[in-house]
């Protein structure tokens, strides 16, 4: 890979991961809902499930879905569904959220909500074909590789940022332990974000050249 490729990426993926996108949404409200541990738990999902994409992508699987309008509906509306029953949860559990979070349970829930939301986010192959071919070098051997390792630093970027989210969510969300009402609020708005991103995602269209 020529180094200017490299230094050109880096500098993409940073400006990338800054700004504020679906999966930065997603585990901020995780976070507010039910607590910094599930928010770092749903962080470490969304980034396994970011990795599930990037070697579909390597591997061209990535290209069939988007290719097949077929397909493509059929991972957008389960990815969809499973947003909004996430939602529906959070927002119907939100008087439990604090006796949840105290008792340690469901760490590894998240995590494999994480995961799910994630791979099942057709936009997210659509980002990754899109971007890292842009950066990849023609004369080099082994393009697949050099798709793995690219995406693999463009997923470690977006989950350094969701890791500061989630810090930055957790101390507001420790402001508000004293104020039950408040949390309750708080809680069921988180609810209505998650599935208002899962009501996004069913109204995601295919790429004209998918």
């Amino acid at each position: 890979m020529l180094e200017t490729n490299l230094w050109l990426f880096l500098a993409a993926a940073v400006v990338i991961a800054a700004v504020p996108g679906p999966g930065i949404f997603y585990v901020a409200a995780r976070t507010l809902s039910a607590g910094r541990a599930s928010g770092f738990a749903s962080t470490a999902g969304t980034a396994l499930g970011g990795l599930v994409h990037v070697v579909a992508g390597s591997l061209g699987i990535s290209a069939i879905i988007l290719a097949s309008a077929e397909l493509f509906a059929a991972v957008k509306f389960i990815g969809a569904l499973y947003l909004l029953w996430l939602g529906v949860k959070t927002f119907r559990g939100a008087g439990r959220a604090l006796t949840l979070e105290s008792e340690g349970v469901g760490d590894k829930r998240a995590f494999r909500d994480g995961v799910l939301v994630e791979a099942l986010n057709p936009k997210t192959a659509a980002f990754f074909l899109a971007f890292i071919p842009q950066f990849l070098d023609p004369s080099a051997s082994h393009p697949a590789l050099q798709s793995i390792v690219l995406g693999t630093i463009s997923v470690t970027m977006n989950t350094l940022a969701d890791v500061v989210v989630v810090l930055m969510a957790s101390a507001t969300r420790r402001h508000l332990t004293g104020r039950p009402h408040l949390m309750r609020r708080l809680t069921q708005g988180s609810g209505v974000f998650i599935a208002g991103l899962g009501l996004s995602l069913a109204l995601a269209r295919r790429p004209v050249n998918g």
